[in-house]
């Protein structure tokens, strides 16, 4: 089992066997709308696979929360312009309280290696 550390608590991802399990990404701009949030979260997720040798292609599954599920028509614009067509995961959409209220969106993602 490999980690990619995120900090002492925590790991960003989590790589066992042949498949990355990466922990929610959230923007950087807080209080941003959710066009901006989403954007930065899908580049989070895009470097973070790429520190761990997959991309956005072998992405498995995806579960992406909303803070309010008013968001849902922006952040699907966004997520269809970087999906990469006919390739899209298997995602569910829910809207929770996420931990800082600044953020609009949260993204989990699990990624073949190969």
């Amino acid at each position: 089992m490999k980690r990619i550390d995120a900090g002492p608590r925590m790991s960003e991802a989590t790589i066992y066997n042949d498949t990355v399990y990466c922990a929610g990404q959230v923007p950087e701009s807080k209080g941003a709308d959710i066009g901006t949030q989403t954007r930065e979260v899908l580049e989070a997720i895009d470097a973070l696979l790429a520190q761990a040798g997959s991309d956005k292609t072998r992405i498995l599954q995806a579960q992406v929360v909303l803070a309010d599920i008013a968001d849902f028509a922006g952040m699907n614009a966004e997520w269809d312009r970087w999906v990469v067509a006919g390739q899209g995961p298997a995602r569910a959409t829910i809207e929770g309280r996420l931990a800082d209220p600044g953020w609009r969106i949260e993204i989990i993602v699990t990624a073949a290696l190969t």
